[in-house]
């Protein structure tokens, strides 16, 4: 099943600028290994060594925000978003 996968700009460096792409997969997990196994250097601003989301790293497919459901469990479905987002702080 295809999903597209949205990733934030501070990730479009590891993936030659390209804003999303599209990868077949049925739940988040899924679609984190896909994306270690065609964009290895996304994946690892992504997750840490232990394969776990990164704190600061927020997944959302759709609207919802994984971390508020089955986390990387949530299952998805044909045409599904996956919007992956970093959070910036600063001063």
């Amino acid at each position: 099943m295809t999903v597209t996968i949205q990733i934030s700009a501070l990730l479009r460096e590891y993936s030659g600028g390209v804003p999303d792409f599209k990868l077949e997969a049925t739940s988040v997990r899924a679609a984190l290994a896909e994306i270690e196994r065609l964009h290895p250097q996304v994946y690892r601003g992504v997750c840490d060594e232990t394969g776990s989301v990164r704190k600061h790293v927020n997944i959302f497919v759709n609207t919802q925000n994984t971390r508020d459901g089955s986390g990387l469990d949530t299952q998805l479905t044909p045409g599904d978003v996956v919007m992956i987002l970093q959070a910036v702080s600063g001063g």
